[in-house]
């Protein structure tokens, strides 16, 4: 099998597939850079026992992260648990993609692990919308070229943003209310949010495919909040929302041989 990890903000998402590429299991672990690599190596094989994963059936790694001090970590923690060395996503690794980004060194690896996934699944042109901590907006046209997007806070890091800089505004639940007008505070921040959270994915891929000189492109949505948005509007072709691991995997066959 083949181990995936997918290192983000708030949590690191772990993937098993077999040898037909199949993902057989998935679980996540909260990103927390105070534990030691003792700590998570723990950790993993305490995941990996309870889901009845035997360490020796896995024989290549691969991972993505947007949190630098955890690459050697976890570039460790997998050696020491399966002994293998991972594939790290970053520049000079093989993705399938052609990236068009002025400074292709800024440019997350969370991003084309999705992006890599969709065009796989899904197929070129599109625009992926990823609701994680952060929420992006991702362009790839129909010669498969990633060619950038746009970047903007998370639902979740907006209302914890919210509670934080003001004096009076509570931390509250991700739920829809009922209407856009609210009777109370915590309705009232949850409406801004999340409806203010669907007029701007509607505004950002009206502008995007006009941009791109197409309608007829279509729309992916991944990432923890992807359902919210979908429930209030329907404004996607797909919602994957393992579409990181897979990517990763895509990742490693490409590379694997090299």
């Amino acid at each position: 099998m083949i181990i995936t990890v997918d290192i983000g903000n708030t949590n690191i998402k772990i993937g098993l597939f077999n040898a037909q590429g199949k993902l057989c299991n998935s679980f996540k672990m909260s990103t927390d850079l105070k534990r030691t690599s003792d700590e998570y190596v723990a950790l993993l094989l305490q995941l990996l026992n309870y889901n009845g994963i035997d360490v020796r059936t896995v024989c290549g790694a691969i991972l993505s992260s947007v949190i630098p001090q955890l690459d050697y970590t976890f570039t460790n923690v997998i050696w020491y648990v399966f002994g293998v060395k991972p594939i790290i996503v970053g520049v000079g690794v093989k993705t399938g993609l052609a990236i068009r980004y002025d400074f292709p060194r800024e440019l997350g690896s969370d991003r084309i692990i999705t992006c890599v996934a969709a065009e796989k699944q899904y197929g070129a042109p599109f625009i992926l919308v990823d609701y994680g901590t952060a929420t992006t907006f991702n362009v790839v046209n129909e010669r498969k070229e990633f060619v950038g997007g746009a970047i903007t806070l998370g639902l979740k890091a907006t209302i914890e943003s919210l509670a934080r800089c003001t004096a009076r505004l509570p931390n509250v639940e991700l739920e829809t209310p009922r209407s856009v007008t609210a009777q109370s505070t915590r309705k009232a921040i949850q409406s801004g949010v999340i409806y203010g959270a669907v007029g701007q994915t509607k505004y950002m891929v009206d502008s995007l495919k006009r941009e791109m000189g197409s309608e007829n492109v279509q729309v992916i949505a991944t990432g923890g909040m992807a359902n919210i948005i979908a429930e209030v509007e329907p404004l996607f072709d797909h919602i994957d929302r393992e579409l990181s691991l897979k990517g990763l995997y895509e990742i490693y066959v490409l590379n694997a041989a090299v």
